[in-house]
């Protein structure tokens, strides 16, 4: 029994060294590819510029979209109001983000040095 263990254990032991050997030629293939730091992407500020941008164009598509229909160019006004209110959702939001920031902005302001 215990000649029995000894080969289990054994040959574990040479599983686990022929596994670590081959971890050799397989780490410089496992390079972090990940995304890169927000840094070199532009930071929080080009991020709410891209958002307000987005809230714009959006608002401008449902404007256009709106003025369609008033025109008679378009009878889709389900669609013309989703956009509208896709738009004003839109700005809803980026208004809260935009009130957070400056909330956490006078938090850090009102920090005693």
């Amino acid at each position: 029994m215990e000649n029995h263990m000894g080969n289990a254990i054994a040959a574990n032991l040479a599983q686990i060294q022929a596994q670590a050997a081959n971890l050799h030629t397989i780490l410089p293939q496992a390079a972090y590819d990940g995304p890169e730091p927000a840094s070199a992407q532009g930071g929080f500020a080009q991020r709410m510029r891209d958002a307000v941008d987005s809230v714009n164009a959006q608002d401008h598509a449902a404007g256009q979209q709106m003025a369609a229909v008033d025109s008679g160019q378009s009878d889709d006004l389900v669609g013309a109001m989703l956009s509208s209110q896709q738009a004003s959702l839109s700005f809803s939001m980026l208004m809260q983000v935009r009130n957070k920031v400056v909330t956490a902005v006078e938090d850090l302001v009102k920090l005693p040095i």
